[in-house]
């Protein structure tokens, strides 16, 4: 068999990267400015594009946002001092419709949420990855910290080779669709000190920008407060319960707690540490109780994103392991489907602070693919 005279340039495109357009989704911050930088000068045909996300007022006075306006100049400032095209689109709309307003009617709901997960999901490769389609892209870029690799029957998500970076738990929606059009040049670095000595290389000015912090419309982490913000009058007080039956207090909204919370609960004077073990909406209620009835061992997760090679439910059970929380290690699962969405979730050592809003991501024990994941709900 003959060579193919057009070997793959470093996107995987049998062509020269001079007539490879790529868009290059820029936040501002110094991993999207390294994936521009180092394309172009690789180069390719670059298109920068920055998403406006909210008033430009308000996330100027927010430090340490993404996509702010003090983002919006610097992704710029980056795209001047390289030479390529860069567009601002205004995203406020579909931002607060497809992330925000989830995010309050799930805090209200006594769920958790990751809007960070939404913001990718249904935004950043969703709207934009159409946009870079309709500017007649190759692919688009990102600067996440995961790599995408070629399997045997198409491309594998797999975790950044910095498990100290590594941002699989908010990229786990990613369709098989989508990883065909995405890459990820930073997913192969050792350590975030590599990005940013590549940053100084190129001799951008974001070099030592520090990163992001929180949620980006989330002022000082002060969740309650945006949710108040947005919806007046939400945080309605009612009990505080000990999963025992006994009122211990008063709170002033469910909204300011979380599964798993132990301090800033009010109701000192007692003898055993007590955590919130469940958030009754219906009731008003915060239910407390000692740390072992924090323990699960079997969690119902839908919305379920497979990025298997066979179907998800062409097997009874899928031995993997899963994360729950983004700051935890996956533990071993039995996933067991009950459709192409939902399943039910097994952990073979239970964790504490399960919580409804929350992802479970499903990881291969054995290597470092991830096979997609889904929410954690309720129940049935």
């Amino acid at each position: 068999m003959p060579l193919d005279p057009s070997p793959l340039n470093s996107l995987g495109f049998p062509k020269p990267p001079s007539e490879t357009r790529v868009v290059v989704a820029m936040s501002g911050g110094v991993d999207s400015s390294v994936v521009a930088a180092k394309l172009k000068e690789e180069g390719y045909d670059v298109v920068g594009v920055t998403l406006q996300l909210y008033d430009h007022g308000a996330a100027l006075a927010k430090k340490g946002a993404c996509c702010a306006g003090i983002d919006i100049h610097d992704a710029r400032r980056v795209a001047e001092e390289m030479g390529f095209p860069h567009y601002v689109l205004d995203y406020e709309n579909i931002f607060q419709e497809a992330v925000i307003e989830e995010f309050a009617e799930s805090y209200l709901g006594g769920a958790t949420p990751v809007p960070c997960i939404r913001c990718n999901e249904r935004v950043k490769f969703k709207d934009l990855l159409e946009t870079a389609k309709d500017l007649e892209a190759d692919c688009m870029a990102t600067g996440h910290y995961i790599q995408r690799k070629m399997g045997e029957t198409g491309p594998e998500l797999h975790s950044a080779a910095d498990a100290n970076r590594d941002q699989s738990y908010f990229l786990f929606s990613t369709t098989p669709e989508q990883l065909e059009f995405l890459r990820f040049p930073l997913g192969h670095l050792p350590s975030k000190d590599a990005t940013r000595a590549l940053a100084a290389k190129y001799g951008l000015a974001v070099a030592d920008k520090p990163d992001s912090q929180d949620i980006c419309f989330v002022p000082d982490g002060n969740y309650a407060g945006v949710i108040e913000k947005l919806r007046p009058g939400a945080a309605e007080p009612g009990q505080i319960v000990h999963a025992d039956g006994r009122v211990l207090g008063e709170h002033k909204g469910v909204i300011h707690y979380t599964i798993g919370q132990r301090r800033g609960l009010g109701i000192g004077g007692l003898s055993e540490p007590l955590y919130v073990v469940r958030l009754d909406v219906d009731k008003k209620q915060v239910v407390v109780g000692p740390k072992e009835l924090l323990a699960t061992r079997t969690i119902p997760v839908r919305e379920i994103n497979w990025l298997g090679d066979k179907p998800f439910t062409s097997q009874k059970e899928w031995h993997l392991s899963v994360k729950v929380r983004s700051t935890r290690p996956p533990r071993e699962a039995i996933i067991r489907p009950l459709s192409d969405t939902t399943a039910e979730v097994e952990l073979l050592t239970p964790e504490e602070g399960v919580s409804p809003g929350q992802a479970c991501v499903f990881y291969d024990p054995d290597s470092s693919r991830i096979y997609g994941g889904g929410w954690i709900w309720r129940g049935y």
